[in-house]
């Protein structure tokens, strides 16, 4: 028998419109990610208790309270159809970002990321109100576009534009974590100099993955210092040492921080299978990434939760399954990672990738159990040498952390009760 959901309100914000954002054919960041994720929780009744919320394009007023006016003619213009702009149209993408490899120009680009943004807006409007707890946007997390340039596939910062969103309604502090494999800099860069938002990363380490900042000197300015918080993880980082990292800083932090309302980006790509990166997450870790945030949020701001996606580019094996998880967390469903697919999914699977097997199981077996951080002194276990070094690795990357903020916050970086 399948788990009650809780009685907390929640909202998931869903559109097909989500789909026209498809930077090309061949690109990584394909829209079928979204559309086999919705179909995968609709098959296993994820949905049927949820309040699905069709969203509004966003406004160019909302746009501005993150862009530049100059990058908003810049997408507008490339989303032209007239093909005797095109020329014109590239030499002013390229200026800022639009046109490259990572972030191909397509038609009605504006549109479709106004949709976008419109998605995280609506989730945002109903954890205000008052009417849901908690809210998922699948197709948000576009955390690296900057003010006048777009990167890492993202066109605008829809997770930026809610918090800011947020605050201008009246919330004093805003608690921002992201899960993503590559460090959330857009939403950064956007409160660098804000002491009113709390922003933590958990990426694999800047020396060996794009876009190589969130180092852990990168802790805010002025006012805002001990307010950007970064925890860099090298290649190959297991669900185990994932976790014990995440437990040892960001619980502490946020704690500390006393925020109105967390906002996750829970982009899937820290799995194993991911091709544009090197952690060695599975679905399972995942999930438990996704509960614990879900549950902080639970403890210290009356459970107001907006999660919105990211990266992810496991089309078929990881993104649906991560993500339904991330939505069925929200509507207080605990989904065990043992629960068979449904047939019905895997055939749609199979006619979307012929070629790639579909899992089997809503999780990977993975190796979720993990020992808490114990404080200053860097942990040592009787096994491998290497079992050794990586967690010798994970602790001085913990302590590197702690020893940068924690003591902004009113912490003791040394004490793990902290």
């Amino acid at each position: 028998m399948s788990p009650q959901p809780d009685t907390v309100p929640h909202s998931v914000i869903w559109t097909p419109e989500f789909l026209s954002y498809r930077l090309s054919d061949s690109h990584p960041m394909n829209p079928v990610r979204l559309e086999l994720t919705i179909a995968l929780a609709e098959a296993l009744g994820v949905l049927s208790d949820s309040e699905v919320i069709r969203p509004d394009r966003s406004s160019e007023a909302e746009l501005l309270r993150v862009h530049t006016p100059a990058y908003l003619a810049a997408v507008q213009k490339v989303s032209e159809p007239d093909a005797d702009l095109r020329r014109e149209n590239r030499i002013v993408g390229l200026a800022h970002g639009l046109g490259n490899e990572d972030n191909p120009v397509f038609p009605a680009m504006h549109d479709a990321g106004t949709i976008v943004t419109g998605g995280t807006l609506a989730a945002a409007r109903q954890i205000f109100s008052g009417r849901v707890r908690r809210a998922v946007s699948i197709a948000g997390g576009m955390h690296h576009a900057m003010p006048n340039y777009a990167a890492g596939f993202c066109i605008y910062n829809d997770c930026a534009i809610a918090i800011s969103w947020l605050l201008e309604q009246g919330y004093k502090r805003v608690a921002y974590i992201d899960v993503d494999v590559h460090h959330g800099d857009g939403v950064q860069h956007a409160f660098y100099d804000d002491p009113r938002v709390l922003t933590i990363s958990l990426h694999q380490h800047p020396a060996t993955l794009w876009p190589g900042t969130g180092w852990p000197a990168e802790i805010g300015n002025g006012a805002a210092e001990g307010t950007s918080i970064n925890i860099p993880m090298l290649p190959g980082t297991p669900d185990s040492l994932w976790l014990r990292a995440f437990h040892a800083i960001v619980p502490g932090a946020v704690r500390a921080f006393e925020p109105d309302i967390i906002v996750s980006q829970c982009g899937a790509d820290t799995h194993r299978e991911d091709p544009l990166a090197d952690l060695s997450l599975t679905v399972d870790g995942q999930r438990l990434a996704f509960r614990a945030m879900r549950d902080l949020a639970d403890e210290v701001c009356d459970g107001r939760w907006l999660a919105v996606g990211g990266g992810g580019y496991g089309l078929i094996r990881v993104v649906p399954r991560s993500w339904t998880h991330l939505i069925s967390l929200a509507a207080g469903i605990d989904i065990d990672p043992a629960t068979p697919i449904p047939d019905q999914w895997k055939e749609q699977a199979q006619r979307v990738a012929p070629d790639i097997s579909p899992p089997d199981r809503m999780g990977d077996s993975g190796k979720v159990e993990f020992e808490r951080w114990s404080g200053s002194v860097v942990a040592s276990v009787v096994g491998p040498p290497s079992q050794e070094r990586d967690l010798a690795r994970v602790d001085s990357a913990i302590l590197e952390t702690r020893r940068a903020v924690y003591p902004l916050l009113g912490l003791d970086p040394d004490d793990p009760r902290d």
